[in-house]
């Protein structure tokens, strides 16, 4: 492993003390830092060098997998983590940063080799990044990665001016831009359950799959964050983002070779594939957008939108929303993808259901029982697994049918020892593997098709869909699916109070 100075811009925040902290140590407990590293705290704040590394080792008792059991060791960790006071408009603060940077240099023979992770607000990346150049930070013989954190702009054109002013000082090999459900672990499986079991790759195509649902859902509000989400909402907070990331993974081509280049070029191209909403009629028939009102949660209630913290009384934001995708390519075509995200629903949970093709309603056994279609599931958060739902003869009757699932879970095998989403993304960009970073083309075209949903909606405001807190979101996400014979699978077992096959996590059967 190269060595590495890290330098955390944002060093003081939320993401820094609950992510990156204990994504650091986790992976210097793993060996996977290598010896030669050192991390450089960077914020406004005024803090010590003492008082940052206790504040780093209160976030790692808090938040870390790993707990502190050696004290030697923790020393060895926590003497590499440096703190300074910085104003990022201050380009002599840059000046001294880089003495402090050359002096880390040459004690942990870095190599130069930089890392500069921007854990701050998308509009002060360019100016960051230009003062990383005039200050002499780039100056090295080493190399020099950025890592920035969604949301990459507002819109295709905010996104296209931030990018034009990264890529006046970094080319577009060394920028990493983060969405951490790539980092997750049953998001990166998708690709190899398909691509390394012959049984799947036959079938994963339109002549056997009839539908594939993936579902984003959070039991929590808006919290702290209700001045960035309003300003935001569910569309652009997730939908362009993690949940067209998680469709591209769902139905991208096997790629050439397994590389970073050729997996992501096999990705854009499901991106070019994406139906266009071209009219307003388009947008509003495949589409659906709500908020959540006031409701409640085991007996809690809750309040609705529109009272949480920073968020205008008329706001319009939307808090849900769904949409029918289709991906117009010789595997896809006319296979629907349903997509869903929203906040205030009853369970949190992230899952991708591929729904397969029944057989024929007038032969053998679908003439005299209900058969259900099987269904292969991903579950990514929170429990991680995979399992999958077939038919069967009910032991002991007359040929009675019933669905049973054949699971594997993993999260029972591996419990909270699971590596998380940042510390896989973190070592990922140390080693220069850019394959779980969202490309730049990614980012424009996944821009482009949000961007015709935003436009169309303030143009019939009575769409916006009302749904009670701890509810399942607006009956239009139901009547959607219906339209086209299809309805939601539960998630973990509930959907809207239903209880179905799935109601309790099953011993793993696929061990």
């Amino acid at each position: 492993m190269s060595g590495t100075v890290f330098f955390i811009f944002g060093a003081t925040g939320d993401l820094a003390k609950r992510k990156l902290f204990p994504a650091f140590y986790s992976l210097y407990r793993e060996g996977k830092l290598g010896d030669n590293f050192a991390v450089v705290g960077l914020a406004r704040r005024p803090r010590t060098n003492e008082q940052f590394q206790a504040d780093v080792k209160h976030s790692i008792g808090e938040f870390a997998r790993y707990k502190i059991d050696n004290e030697e060791n923790w020393t060895s960790f926590v003497q590499r983590f440096e703190y300074m006071s910085l104003d990022i408009n201050n380009i002599e603060n840059f000046h001294q940063l880089k003495k402090l940077t050359d002096g880390l240099d040459e004690k942990y023979e870095t190599g130069g080799n930089r890392l500069f992770y921007l854990a701050l607000a998308p509009e002060l990346f360019g100016n960051v990044s230009a003062n990383l150049r005039e200050g002499g930070l780039m100056d090295t013989t080493g190399w020099h990665r950025l890592v920035i954190e969604k949301p990459f702009g507002y819109d295709l054109a905010s996104a296209e001016k931030l990018n034009e002013q990264l890529r006046q000082v970094f080319e577009e090999k060394d920028i990493y831009r983060i969405d951490h459900y790539l980092g997750k672990e049953m998001v990166q499986n998708i690709e190899f359950v398909r691509f390394a079991n012959a049984f799947f790759e036959p079938l994963w195509n339109k002549t056997y799959i009839a539908n594939i649902q993936i579902t984003l859902s959070e039991t929590v509000g808006v919290e702290e964050r209700g001045g960035y989400y309003d300003q935001s909402g569910a569309l652009r907070d997730m939908g362009q983002n993690h949940m067209l990331q998680m469709l591209m993974m769902m139905a991208m081509e096997p790629p050439s070779r397994l590389n970073a280049e050729d997996i992501r070029d096999e990705k854009v191209k499901v991106l070019r594939s994406l139906r266009l909403l071209e009219t307003v009629e388009d947008v509003r028939s495949n589409t659906v957008r709500g908020q959540y009102t006031t409701g409640g949660s085991n007996g809690k209630p809750l309040p609705a939108y529109r009272q949480e913290d920073s968020v205008q009384p008329e706001s319009t934001t939307e808090t849900y929303f769904a949409a029918r995708v289709f991906v117009d390519n010789f595997r896809w075509a006319g296979v629907p993808f349903y997509i869903r995200t929203g906040k205030r629903l009853p369970v949190k949970t992230t899952e991708v259901v591929v729904e397969f093709k029944n057989i024929p309603d007038n032969v053998y056994l679908a003439k005299k029982h209900d058969l259900q279609p099987n269904l292969l599931v991903f579950r990514v958060n929170p429990l991680e697994g995979i399992y999958m739902k077939m038919n069967v003869k009910k032991p002991g009757s007359e040929g009675v049918i019933i669905p049973i699932a054949m699971d594997f879970c993993q999260s029972c095998q591996i419990g909270i020892n699971t590596p998380e989403a940042y510390e896989r993304l973190l070592h990922d960009a140390q080693r220069g593997d850019s394959t779980y970073f969202t490309r730049w083309d990614e980012v424009a075209l996944a821009w482009q098709y949000v961007d015709r949903i935003a436009k169309v909606w303030p143009l019939s405001p009575e769409d916006l869909s009302m749904y009670p807190a701890g509810s399942w979101g607006p009956e239009r996400a139901q009547e959607m699916l219906a339209e086209d014979g299809f309805k939601w699978w539960p998630v973990n077992g509930q959907n809207e109070g239903e209880v179905d096959w799935i109601a309790e996590p099953k011993p793993s059967v696929l061990t």
